[in-house]
């Protein structure tokens, strides 16, 4: 997959692509489907999206909302077969433009889009002016086929990003699933930490949560891609570990029957189930007990996926 971080003068063999336009945050089922109607046989199949999310240009003191990074975003979209990725600047030059100008300049002028697809809830141009039905008659005018695409729905769930986070906030990691069509992980390097797990006979690996989402504090049973090594088994806390003063929300990963350094390795974590909320104890071996019982409670669970 080929990444552009610009809509002026891509190459002529970049152009002509059939794409899924939006922010694609979780890139849930939903999103999916938009993807899967901007497939054509005759046309590379693109994805057009935002970097940063607008929320964060117009709100950058709102707190974190995003399910995915820029990166687990475009593996995620790599995985489904998109060949070109434009990841537009999201700034003051690209937030001034109108329904009309965006249509113009960046769809049709800069990229050469051949056919665009949208959610039916699909909002563009300065002030949001612009909805599906005018990128759709911008279109005709402008010589790209637009496809406005039906809200997922099953019942009375619709399925988008806002009902995920709720899901991940109540601590439910296989709704959100459900939702998204595959689980929910957050990925990023393996940073240094204090190695308080190490002493207690629970090594863990330490990454960041900064900017993203946060899940339900607690314990989970979790499942870890660990690059050129394999899937393994695990338990991991995210949270601000109450035990040992103010900190950082993080997560920390302890994989079953792994031997080995995974410092600046960057891990893809999997949440699969909480098993319990955040909690302090009065003494380490209470801890310590508690985490023999979480180890193998996820063991149960993972084992009978």
């Amino acid at each position: 997959m080929q990444i552009f971080h610009h809509w002026r003068d891509p190459a002529p063999t970049d152009k002509g692509a059939s794409v899924a336009l939006g922010n694609f945050d979780g890139v849930h089922r939903g999103h999916q489907r938009v993807i899967d109607l901007a497939r054509l046989p005759d046309a590379p199949l693109g994805i057009i999206c935002f970097e940063p999310h607008p929320r964060e240009f117009f709100t950058p003191d709102a707190p974190p909302f995003r399910l995915m990074s820029a990166e687990t975003r475009a593996n995620r979209l790599a995985r489904l077969g998109v060949q070109h990725l434009y990841q537009l600047p999201f700034g003051r030059e690209l937030s001034s433009l109108s329904a009309d100008e965006f249509a113009r300049d960046v769809l049709s002028q800069g990229l050469g889009v051949r056919h665009v697809v949208v959610g039916a809830d699909f909002c563009f141009g300065k002030g949001r002016q612009g909805t599906a039905g005018d990128l759709e008659r911008l279109g005709r005018d402008l010589g790209f086929k637009v496809t406005i695409a039906p809200l997922l729905a099953e019942g009375d769930r619709v399925f988008s990003s806002t009902a995920i986070r709720r899901a991940i906030t109540d601590g439910r990691p296989r709704d959100a699933a459900d939702m998204l069509g595959h689980w929910h992980r957050i990925d990023g390097e393996v940073l240094h930490g204090e190695k308080r797990g190490r002493e207690l006979g629970y090594p863990t690996a330490n990454m960041s949560i900064t900017g993203l989402h946060p899940p339900r504090f607690g314990v989970y049973a979790v499942l870890v891609d660990v690059p050129d090594q394999g899937q393994f088994h695990g338990v991991a806390s995210i949270g601000v570990r109450p035990m040992f003063g103010e900190n950082l929300p993080n997560l920390e990963s302890h994989l079953f029957d792994f031997k080995g350094d995974l410092y600046g390795h960057h891990l893809s974590v999997a949440l699969i189930a909480h098993l319990r909320d955040e909690m302090r104890f009065d003494s380490l071996d209470g801890l310590i007990t508690q985490m023999d019982a979480d180890s193998a409670q996820a063991r149960a669970i993972l084992d009978a996926l």
